[in-house]
């Protein structure tokens, strides 16, 4: 389910104030980048994703890559910075970025 505008709203508030756990290379999607981001949106809910790829448009390619591939919406992207979102119904709510920031 798409997320409402004001759910985008509520979640780039959130988001500024995030670092960037995961960073994305030149050399593209790994199985160890994807493991991470499996995890790192199964704890977070909401994560901030640095990607260090010079073309805009693989740097696009590389954020939809990886929305379909952990199953999350894209919240804003910004430069090289993508905030991405995946609802966990069984979040820890000390981890979960969107449950301490409400």
């Amino acid at each position: 389910m798409p997320l409402t505008q004001e759910q985008k709203k509520q979640y780039k508030s959130i988001g500024h104030h995030l670092k960037p756990v995961l960073t994305v290379a030149d050399n593209g999607l790994t199985e160890g980048v994807l493991a991470e981001l499996e995890r790192a949106l199964g704890d977070h809910e909401l994560i901030k994703i640095k990607l260090s790829i010079l073309d805009r448009e693989s740097r696009l390619a590389a954020i939809a890559e990886l929305c379909k591939a952990g199953k999350a919406d894209l919240v804003q992207v910004i430069g090289k910075m993508a905030l991405i979102y995946r609802k966990n119904f069984s979040a820890n709510k000390q981890l979960s970025n969107v449950h301490r920031f409400k």
